[in-house]
């Protein structure tokens, strides 16, 4: 959790925020209130659903099979996308030690570098993909614990400039500023994505996803907060190394912010590994369902992974890389508002679907006292996500509305190959006498609604009528 939550989103963020100024702190704070009513709203409902696909697995049971589709659609984009974000943040702490002139084409040869440098590890096996999320995790954690404490002791107020530096409304600044600061959350719902993959997952899951939310929260902000007290607010809007400057002015010289950035560049390359997993496993688990391409859901030999998904996302994130670097000056700023948008619409979809489970079957299991206090961590978490989708400005949701909508002939294509319709078994779907197989068709009681998990996240069998087509 920690490790794909903690990035180099980060570590990129206080130069993103500058803008806005110390309100953008303000929005920081609220966006870890809706980001831990998140992870308490997945923390409840990976207890109901312990299976893998997270977002993709709770929309499906509780809106069906298109609500669904369009969760895991989203929520792929955002992982790919995303990992272009992180590498494009990544290579501002790598150009502390090379390429110190910014020459565009060399910036966008090392972000493509870390981005495939991740996919090798994945395909490498999923023992090697934990053991190395595991340092990395431990090595990026300590500069930042650092700078979250020490760091506050070096805080002088003259760095902070103006409180509202946009020039603009307080409450449209702190929306837009929160939109850009949830990027350094994304990765909340990492634990639920691959819950499947998970020992004891009832039990670990929502642990490790309230306890880990909590835990980035305190380091965010501290750590945020003592950039912008180390670094004056003008140089904070031109640097791409914003935690190495902070460090460089606490101690003097370079030595300590090489440091800080050699921390920064363990963080991105540990957080590809970890998004470029999640890149693999949504798709997985919505194609074992037959909403994805069945390429997605084959294994690759003993390894376990989904090589394909692995591959197939790492090409994408290329792709919007060159097209970021070749079109758009502030490259991170515009992806991560991507990223986001496509992010928010499956969290929407989950805090729906607890607020809808609970309205309905939660009167009945839970007490008074308890459905109350979950109701309204729903609801926030719902308004919360709203919320976020305002903040990421027009621009941003054209975009984002255009490459969601872009899945709607992807699910008409699957649901052609597999002569379904709707949620209803293939059967039951009347075909023409002359295109009828010769075959007795199997009793309607055996026919299931495709191959994938139920609601309890079991096996499913394929039809019968499938089968044969």
């Amino acid at each position: 959790m920690i490790g794909t939550i903690i990035g180099t989103g980060i570590f990129a963020l206080p130069s993103a925020l500058a803008p806005y100024g110390p309100l953008s702190l303000v929005a920081f704070v609220v966006v870890t209130l809706g980001a831990l009513a998140l992870a308490l709203t997945f923390g409840a409902l990976s207890k109901r659903v312990p299976a893998s696909g997270g977002p993709y697995v709770y929309a499906r049971e509780a809106f069906g099979e298109f609500a669904g589709f369009l969760n895991a659609w989203s929520y792929w984009i955002t992982a790919w996308a995303g990992n272009a974000a992180i590498a494009v943040a990544w290579v501002g702490y790598v150009e502390v030690f090379v390429n110190t002139g910014h020459r565009t084409w060399i910036s966008m040869s090392l972000a493509l570098g870390g981005l495939w440098a991740a996919a090798a590890i994945n395909l490498s096996g999923v023992r090697n993909i934990g053991a190395f999320q595991v340092v990395t995790t431990v090595l990026k954690f300590v500069p930042l614990v650092f700078m979250a404490t020490v760091g506050l002791l070096f805080i002088d107020p003259d760095n902070f400039g103006a409180f509202n530096a946009s020039g603009g409304s307080a409450v449209g600044a702190i929306s837009a500023a929160a939109a850009i600061a949830l990027f350094s959350y994304l990765g909340l719902e990492a634990a639920s994505v691959v819950a499947g993959r998970v020992r004891d997952p009832e039990r670990n899951v929502p642990r490790a996803t309230v306890y880990g939310t909590l835990l980035c929260a305190v380091i965010y902000i501290l750590g945020t907060l003592a950039v912008f007290g180390t670094v004056s607010h003008g140089a904070l809007g031109d640097t791409t190394a914003p935690f190495t400057d902070a460090a460089n002015n606490i101690f003097g010289g370079t030595w300590a912010g090489d440091v800080v950035a050699v921390a920064a560049i363990i963080s991105g390359i540990g957080a590809l590994n970890g998004w470029t997993m999640l890149c693999a496993e949504m798709p997985y688990a919505a194609a074992r369902d037959g909403l994805f391409p069945d390429a997605f859901a084959r294994l690759r030999g003993e390894s376990g992974v989904p090589a394909f998904g692995v591959v197939v996302s790492t090409v994408l994130a290329s792709l919007i890389t060159v097209f970021s670097y070749t079109r758009f000056e502030d490259v991170f700023t515009k992806i991560v508002l991507l990223s986001v948008l496509t992010a928010v619409i499956p969290y929407l979809f989950s805090a729906a679907a607890q607020l809808y489970w609970l309205l309905v079957r939660g009167r009945e299991n839970l007490s008074r006292g308890r459905l109350a206090r979950d109701v309204t961590v729903a609801a926030l978490a719902l308004v919360f996500s709203y919320w976020s989708i305002q903040g990421s400005g027009y621009q941003t949701v054209y975009y984002g509305l255009f490459v969601l909508l872009l899945g709607v002939p992807v699910y008409v294509w699957l649901k052609r190959g597999q002569g379904r319709y709707g949620d209803e078994p293939a059967a039951a779907i009347p075909v023409p006498r002359e295109e009828r197989a010769p075959e007795t068709p199997a009793p309607p009681q055996r026919l299931s609604r495709g191959l994938g998990t139920n609601r309890v996240g079991g096996p499913r069998r394929r039809s019968a009528h499938r089968h044969q087509d």
